[in-house]
């Protein structure tokens, strides 16, 4: 039951924040800040299918690990930018938890099998 609230939840935050960087500026110039403007629809739209993914894996479990495995490293890939541009801890949090997050939705998507 926890892990499908918590699915739910990664599933949802990863669903509204891909959509908002197609609808808000704010997000696309935070990837200008990164210096990473050219990865900005390229990280939304696998955002997108990682929290499709998600939802998904709530049926099948081989769906789960790949999608939970992938945001897990699009996150850590997150987290090391925020790291590099010096963003600090409580700007470059959410990144970590979420990393954290889909890191454990992955181990226990293995523990399944």
């Amino acid at each position: 039951m926890t892990t499908t609230i918590l699915i739910w939840l990664s599933a949802l935050s990863f669903l509204f924040y891909g959509v908002s960087y197609f609808t808000s500026q704010k997000l696309k110039d935070e990837f200008k800040r990164y210096g990473l403007a050219k990865f900005g629809p390229l990280t939304a739209v696998l955002e997108i299918l990682g929290a499709l993914g998600l939802l998904v894996g709530l049926q099948v479990s081989l769906i789960l690990s790949v999608a939970s495995g992938g945001l897990a490293v699009l996150m850590l890939l997150g987290f090391g930018v925020r790291m590099k541009i010096k963003d600090g801890f409580w700007l470059s949090l959410p990144s970590f938890l979420f990393m954290l997050l889909n890191a454990y939705l992955f181990y226990e998507s293995l523990r399944a099998y």
